[in-house]
C-alpha cells in the first residue's frame, strides 16, 4: 500500500511572502544549494540539542515573521528529540523533487498538485516507498534559512514539515532548489521510507 502523505504549505507560502525582498533574488546556484540542504538537515536530525541552541542564540529580528511562540516551541521540541540517523541522498527522489520545482517554479503554483501526484511523481522515477511525504519551502535562498522555516513550521497547523523532517521512518531524501515565479524561489523535499526495490 502506498502511503504517501504530502503536506500543505499554503500557510508557509504566506509566511515566506513577508520575508521576500523587494528585488528578484538572484539566481539559485542549485546542484549545490540541494546538497547544502540535505546536510542540514541531516546536523538537525543527528544534533537537534544542538540546533535548538543555535536557535536561541540567533538575533531576535531574524523571527520577526514567525508566529508568537513558535521558535520557543521549535526549541523545545528539538531539545526533547533523541538524534537519528541520517537520510541518504537519493538521485530518483532528487529527479521526483526537481520534477515538481520545475513545473511549479515556472508556473508559480504553489502546493504538492493534485492528490496523488506526489506518488506518481516518485514511481514515475522508480521509487516505490511504503511511507513519503514532501516538504516545500518558498522565498528562502540559503541552506539554514530553508530548512529553519521548516523546522519552526510557522502558521502550519500540527507541524507537519517539521514532522517529516524527524520522522524516523524516513530513511531516504531528494531535494531540488529552483527559481519561483511569485516567491523569488523555493525548494521541494521528498522524503522515503520502505523502499522497495524493483
Amino acid at each position: 500500500m502506498f502511503l504517501c502523505r504530502p503536506l500543505l504549505v499554503r500557510a508557509a507560502a504566506v509566511a515566506a511572502a513577508f520575508l521576500l525582498p523587494a528585488i528578484v533574488p538572484t539566481l539559485v546556484q542549485a546542484a549545490d544549494l540541494d546538497d547544502a540542504v540535505l546536510d542540514e538537515i541531516n546536523y538537525a536530525r543527528a544534533r537537534p540539542a544542538e540546533y535548538a541552541r543555535e536557535l536561541r542564540r540567533a538575533p531576535d529580528w531574524a523571527f520577526e515573521q514567525e508566529e508568537p511562540g513558535a521558535v520557543e516551541e521549535a526549541i523545545e521540541f528539538l531539545e526533547r528529540q533523541p538524534s537519528l540517523a541520517p537520510l541518504k541522498g537519493d538521485r530518483r527522489l532528487d529527479a521526483a523533487a526537481r520534477a515538481h520545482a520545475q513545473a511549479q517554479g515556472l508556473r508559480g503554483d504553489v502546493g504538492h498538485g493534485p492528490a496523488g501526484s506526489l506518488g506518481q511523481r516518485l514511481r514515475a522515477n522508480g521509487v516505490f516507498a511504503g511511507l513519503c511525504a514532501e516538504n516545500i519551502s518558498y522565498g528562502q535562498q540559503d541552506a539554514r534559512a530553508i530548512v529553519r522555516q521548516l523546522i519552526i513550521d510557522s502558521r502550519v497547523a500540527g507541524r507537519g514539515h517539521r514532522r517529516n523532517i524527524f520522522s524516523s521512518g524516513y530513511s531516504a531524501a531528494g531535494v531540488a532548489c529552483g527559481e519561483h515565479r511569485q516567491w523569488g524561489s523555493m525548494c521541494v523535499i521528498d522524503f522515503a521510507g520502505a523502499i522497495v526495490q524493483r
